[in-house]
């Protein structure tokens, strides 16, 4: 009888911290006090990155949304895309995957990537990729349709060593091509 109480009393424990656990894959977040950082250092486009973003299935076929990037390191080296999409192309539309180079700062590894999207469209966002030089490429899962007129995204930058928008760092405004 014991040990039958005992073992009742082991599940119960385990269904109960299971149900408290933190999910190991987070969701986007919004992040209304993010500022694109107009300072310029003497590294500005000195870097490629090549940026996948592919579109999920669940978003609508095609979007004529204006798409934002910006993403950077724990030492707030910031690299920012303005405009993304393409209303003359096929970009972005519903199971595809599309590629851009942007030039900007050489960052240390990538730990947040922030989108941005105005319109009416909507958009839903599968995964964001990016490849750089002095970073191990990264993969930000979205899954999420993006709300408009707010940036959008992922912070994994560890709070000690995170950047902020009063720090002195560098961005680029740069240029993406397809």
């Amino acid at each position: 009888m014991l040990i039958k109480a005992v073992h009742y009393l082991l599940c119960f424990a385990c269904i109960y911290v299971l149900s408290h656990a933190e999910p190991i894959i987070s969701q986007p977040q919004s992040f209304a006090s993010f500022k694109i950082n107009n300072d310029t250092t003497q590294n500005e486009g000195s870097c490629v990155y090549t940026v996948t973003i592919s579109t999920s299935c669940s978003s609508i076929s095609a979007t004529r949304d204006h798409i934002s990037l910006a993403f950077g390191d724990a030492y707030g080296i910031q690299v920012y895309a303005p405009r993304l999409d393409d209303p003359w192309s096929s970009t972005f539309e519903r199971c595809s995957a599309d590629s851009f180079r942007v030039k900007g700062p050489c960052t240390h590894q990538i730990c947040y990537v922030y989108l941005y999207r105005t319109g009416r469209d909507g958009w839903k966002p599968d995964t964001v990729k990016i490849f750089g030089y002095y970073s191990k490429p990264v993969t930000f899962y979205f899954r999420a349709f993006l709300p408009g007129g707010i940036w959008y995204g992922f912070n994994y930058c560890s709070s000690a060593s995170s950047f902020s928008s009063s720090s002195s760092s560098s961005s680029s405004s740069s240029s993406a091509s397809k």
